[in-house]
């Protein structure tokens, strides 16, 4: 399905509506979400003996959920932190896959195109935050490769729509992920995975109704160092790593 099924603007000019209705999700999508949460759960913790440190970081309102990124089941690991329903952007490519995309947008994903400044996404994602859902805000923008988090991969995006929504972005680092799903692979593998939650980063403050770009910045700085601090936490718990002295 093409771009403009999703980020075309309304002829009255309403730009922000289709944002907003993208954001919204009916009854049993929600109920559905929760189904499929409960069972994902119960196979990642057979699967990957999966468990989760630093629950009680989460804060009760609306979130930027920022893990790092390192393997394909990111996603789903990562959402397995929190049993509330959490909204997440998508590559618009998995869209065009009619079923596929239909299942993401009831699974509570939105397409942004890569590389482009999409100012429906960016509404969409504000719009998902003042509904007070929590969104998934991957820092990096998509998969890295090596062991530690690099200040060079990190984007403004969390940083700018937690200015904009006025939410803390709370940092999460996942562990076993690569070994569980190694790049190239498509069938997972029987390895521990670990997610570790960190405390809840403040969003950058305005100043005269407006948000300095340095503000902006100094926060994405901030969670690049718990980011690789955590990332680091979970792979030594992962058992990927021996502990530092």
């Amino acid at each position: 399905m093409s771009r403009s099924a999703y980020g075309r603007r309304r002829q009255d000019g309403t730009a922000g509506d289709d944002a907003l209705h993208r954001s919204r999700q009916p009854l049993w999508g929600r109920l559905l979400y929760g189904v499929l949460w409960s069972m994902v759960l119960a196979l990642c913790k057979l699967l990957f003996r999966l468990r989760v440190e630093g629950k009680e970081n989460f804060p009760p309102g609306p979130f930027i959920l920022s893990p790092v990124h390192r393997s394909f089941i990111d996603t789903p690991i990562a959402g397995m932190a929190t049993s509330r329903r959490l909204r997440f952007m998508g590559k618009e490519s998995l869209w065009e896959n009619r079923p596929l995309g239909t299942l993401l947008t009831v699974l509570g994903g939105f397409p942004v195109e890569r590389g482009t400044a999409d100012r429906t996404a960016l509404r969409a994602a504000t719009d998902v935050l003042a509904l007070g859902e929590p969104l998934v805000m991957f820092p990096e923008g998509t998969r890295r490769t090596g062991d530690r988090v690099r200040r060079d991969d990190m984007m403004d995006g969390p940083a700018f729509v937690a200015a904009r929504a006025g939410v803390p972005i709370v940092p999460v680092g996942l562990g076993g992920t690569v070994r569980a799903l190694p790049v190239g692979s498509f069938v997972p593998r029987p390895r521990r995975v670990i997610v570790v939650v960190g405390e809840p980063i403040p969003p950058p403050a305005k100043v005269g109704g407006r948000v300095p770009r340095r503000a902006v910045s100094e926060v994405t700085d901030r969670l690049f160092v718990e980011l690789g601090d955590l990332y680091v936490e979970a792979r030594v718990l992962a058992g990927q790593e021996p502990p530092q002295a």
